[in-house]
């Protein structure tokens, strides 16, 4: 957890400099965010049945060596197409790593106090997080963007190390994978965001329509496949159920309008502010510290209370954070954003201890691979569409050129342009607050206990 934490917040803060240095394009680099969440999003609840059958511990493992060699290989691009292949690679380990993550927890602790243990995973995110933005300010200052993939090595290292010798599994039956499904699911998915791409750089045109409307004609047959699947990548039953259905699609949600608030943040304080990596990164480490102190202890509060009360008022401090980011100027003092910042942490620490063991408390016994894997599919798939709305939102506010500008640079680039972008900006944080919203609403349905 430590280290995708570590590598997330890296890589917004650094997008900035690796565009100015590969000389490309920000349409192109955007693709180091989206290419990889793209490939976790499809490719992570076939590889938790994967889990199931051949060892957990042993797909935990192979996820480490993978995203680890993946992370050598980001920092020696020499071009932004090669950043962008070196950062799926990094996806298929990634993916290796978070569909069983969970599962791994829901085995080795009972339901009743699942919530602790994923306490302490969230501890490990927010350090994450934590380090990597101060890092993040601090190698991309003063060492070069290339050294941010390049601490990955020696946790990866470490990491590989721990999972072979402390990690085991009995493995189970091979299962079938789900081919047509997943090929339907990366296509509908990558219509999607190229069309998002396409209309946040270009406008709304023939092809964008063309490529939105395919997609949608791809969801039935996606629906059918899946129901017919012996294992399919999203079980439409279980989402159908208020014990399992409820959580994860409370996941999604709350993955879809909060997940990018940091991208948009970096865009405000960079490219509208022209603070530094640096500076721009310790204005948002008092949330990912507070977070990083209270989630073991919001773990513990949902084993006792049940996750429903704790994992709704965690929405709810996230959207009042969201909501404090609405009323941003081109001179709002730093304090405030600190503020907004510690809300949002806090928040954080409520929700995903909660909601992730209320997740395994709804997965039937001999399934938690699978579960994990299509809760953090549904996950990443919310924060690919959180992307996708705040880069099109963002940019639709002004001259998409000016907007690209801004994406790279202060507010000096594009003289006179900030008040309208950052009206923008305000438009893609009142989209996250309205999915808050939503995500708020389902979580208060749940089932008031997590044992299972």
């Amino acid at each position: 957890m430590l280290m995708s934490a570590i590598d997330t917040t890296v890589v917004i803060l650094a997008l900035p400099t690796i565009v100015s240095d590969l000389s490309s394009s920000l349409l192109l680099a955007v693709w180091t965010i989206i290419g990889y969440l793209l490939v976790v999003a499809v490719f992570t609840t076939q590889i938790g049945s994967l889990g199931d059958a051949f060892g957990r511990g042993k797909i935990f493992a192979m996820g480490f060596t993978v995203f680890t060699i993946g992370s050598l290989l980001c920092g020696l691009s020499g071009t932004m197409l090669e950043l962008v292949s070196f950062r799926i690679v990094q996806g298929f380990g990634a993916a290796m790593l978070q569909s069983c993550s969970s599962a791994l927890i829901a085995d080795a602790f009972p339901a009743a106090a699942r919530g602790k243990a994923f306490g302490y995973t969230t501890l490990g995110w927010n350090v994450g997080g934590t380090l990597g933005i101060v890092l993040g300010g601090v190698i991309t200052t003063f060492l070069g963007w290339r050294f941010i993939f390049f601490i990955n090595i020696p946790v990866g290292i470490l990491g590989v190390y721990l999972a072979r010798v402390t990690l085991r599994h009995e493995p189970g039956q091979i299962p079938r994978l789900d081919y047509p499904g997943m090929a339907i699911l990366g296509s509908i998915l990558l219509l999607l965001v190229y069309a998002a791409t396409q209309l946040a750089s270009a406008g709304i045109s023939n092809l964008v329509l063309l490529l939105i409307m395919v997609a949608l004609l791809l969801l039935p047959p996606f629906v059918y496949v899946e129901k017919r699947s012996a294992n399919p990548i999203i079980r439409i039953g279980p989402l159908l159920s208020r014990t399992l259905g409820v959580p994860l699609f409370t996941s999604f949600l709350q993955a879809a309008g909060y997940l990018s608030v940091v991208f948009i943040l970096i865009l405000y304080l960079q490219g509208i502010r022209g603070y530094t990596p640096l500076y721009s990164s310790l204005l948002l480490v008092p949330g990912y510290v507070a977070a990083s102190f209270l989630a073991p202890y919001m773990g513990r509060l949902s084993d006792r209370m049940g996750p429903r009360i704790v994992a709704t008022a965690g929405i709810a401090l996230i959207m009042l954070s969201v909501t404090l980011y609405l009323f941003l100027t081109v001179n709002t003092q730093d304090y405030y954003i600190i503020t907004a910042s510690l809300l949002g942490g806090i928040g954080g620490s409520m929700f995903w201890p909660a909601n992730n063991s209320s997740i395994m408390a709804g997965a039937p016994t001999g399934t938690y691979g699978s579960v994990s894997g299509l809760s953090r599919t549904l996950s990443n798939v919310g924060t690919l569409v959180s992307y996708v709305l705040a880069i099109s939102v963002a940019a639709s506010a002004i001259g998409r050129e000016a907007a690209f500008r801004v994406f790279l640079g202060s507010g000096n680039v594009i003289g006179g342009l900030e008040v309208p972008f950052l009206s923008g900006i305000k438009s893609a944080f009142l989209v996250s607050v309205s999915l808050l919203l939503f995500a708020g609403v389902l979580s208060s349905l749940r089932p008031s206990s997590s044992a299972g």
